[in-house]
């Protein structure tokens, strides 16, 4: 897909319809919006999701400028996490494999010849989740239980037809049980290996929403920011669709001020981990707090600035500026 074609590459009816609304509620034309939609999408190389998430129409110039787009992502992940280093990332059993002092967890990838291995893995973990091989943003990722799976010869040979593989659970620390104990909550930690000297660019928490059982942010998920000091919750946490929670929506418990358990561990892991590879320079790490502590769920190279961009209310240049500045060097 070309940049310009990804940029355009939204639902138009959708999107007009979130235009009208902005219209109405900031005051403003509705022409002068759509003009001003495909002024950043060729000046800023904006994305059309880009221009809502980010309300770069209540932006000034100055503020404009600051906001990482998709083609500014793209040139930025091309210099710090080449494309040909990505299989290690992107297939998640080859990551389970490489990372498998940080992920500790039990996987089968589906073969003609493993049937009898996913029986013996199901037997030691009843409940378990099934994931795409290669997948991004949750799509495809969900629990099952192997009790009420009727024709489980049928089902692992639906799973090796649809390219998916088995994974043990991670029971979560109860701790993060309160907040949410529908799904596993997870920290987005943003390392960059500066030289063989690794370091945290960004992170934040992501929250179910108490129905599904991934925490995704583009699967109804919320986030919020992390003090890196402390490791509380600081402010509201923010939906994909902007809206903003003072607590959880089920479990009513308080974000800002939260504690996450372990937290010291969980850095550490993070930055340990990021040394493991010379290549992918730049990475967000999404981290759960087990019952025995932290462990790693997976690796993005491309981690994305919707969140960190989201989440602060401003464009995020200064992360890219701050990797690029020492990359130089």
């Amino acid at each position: 897909m070309s940049l310009i074609s990804y940029a355009f590459s939204a639902n138009y009816k959708r999107f007009l319809k979130n235009l009208k609304e902005i219209s109405k509620r900031e005051n403003k034309s509705y022409i002068g919006l759509i003009f001003d939609t495909v002024y950043c999408v060729l000046r800023y190389g904006l994305a059309l999701t880009d221009y809502l998430n980010y309300k770069v129409y209540s932006r000034t110039r100055k503020e404009r400028k600051e906001i990482v787009g998709y083609r500014m992502a793209d040139k930025f992940y091309q210099k710090v996490s080449p494309s040909e280093y990505k299989d290690t990332y992107t297939i998640k059993p080859m990551f389970l494999e490489k990372f498998k002092e940080y992920t500790k967890r039990d996987y089968v990838v589906p073969a003609e010849n493993n049937y009898e291995q996913f029986l013996e893995f199901i037997k030691k973990h009843p409940t378990f989740m099934i994931k795409p091989l290669n997948g991004l943003g949750g799509k495809g990722v969900s629990k099952e239980n192997a009790n009420e799976i009727d024709d489980k010869k049928a089902y692992f040979d639906n799973a090796l037809k649809q390219g998916m593989y088995f994974e043990s659970l991670v029971i979560q620390h109860p701790d993060m049980n309160v907040l949410c104990a529908k799904s596993v909550n997870t920290m987005r930690v943003m390392t960059f290996n500066d030289h063989g000297k690794p370091r945290i660019l960004w992170m934040c928490l992501r929250v179910g929403n108490g129905i599904n059982s991934i925490d995704n942010f583009h699967a109804q998920g919320m986030a919020v920011n992390i003090d890196m000091e402390t490791g509380k919750l600081v402010g509201n946490a923010i939906d994909k669709d902007l809206n903003e929670f003072v607590e959880h929506p089920t479990t009513h418990v308080k974000f800002d001020g939260f504690q996450i358990p372990c937290f010291k561990e969980a850095k550490e892991l993070a930055l340990k981990a990021c040394t493991e590879n010379d290549k992918i320079l730049v990475v967000g790490w999404d981290v759960a707090i087990s019952e025995d502590g932290p462990v790693m769920i997976e690796g993005n190279r491309r981690p994305g600035f919707d969140l960190p961009q989201v989440l602060s209310d401003r464009g995020r240049m200064d992360i890219i500026r701050d990797v690029l500045k020492d990359l130089d060097k």
